[in-house]
């Protein structure tokens, strides 16, 4: 408002712009033991690339929104002494995958949502 000298209310009814393309939307999907397996190499090469030293330089703010989630709560609950590092990548590792199922679940909804499996070889031609 103040850079553009014009009033909040003129902002909010502009709309949206015309977009001169079409929207594809895709999904990609595996099967679930692959997808199980790539979380847990994935925490694995976070904790090896110094997620537990972040999240101890992080640990004063554990309280802010920004910090709620997966990864750091479980490495939190860790340095407050509740359990050992071994299950805080344990427990990692399984919200991480309940949280891909999630994210799953709802991509599902989607209208006009494209599905492909990992590494299958698709034609580009929408």
């Amino acid at each position: 408002c103040l850079s553009s000298g014009k009033p909040y209310s003129s902002l909010l009814n502009s709309g949206g712009k015309e977009r001169p393309f079409d929207i594809v939307l895709i999904g990609l999907t595996a099967a679930r033991e692959v997808v199980y397996e790539r979380i847990n190499q994935r925490v694995d090469q976070m904790m090896a690339s110094g997620l537990l030293e972040e999240a101890k330089n992080l640990f004063e703010f554990r309280h802010l929104n920004a910090l709620q989630t997966v990864g750091y709560q479980e490495l939190f609950t860790h340095l407050e002494g509740q359990c050992t590092l071994d299950e805080a990548v344990e427990l990692i590792k399984q919200n991480t995958r309940r949280f891909a199922k999630r994210q799953y679940t709802w991509f599902k909804k989607l209208e006009g949502l494209r599905w492909f499996e990992v590494g299958e070889e698709v034609d580009l031609c929408f």
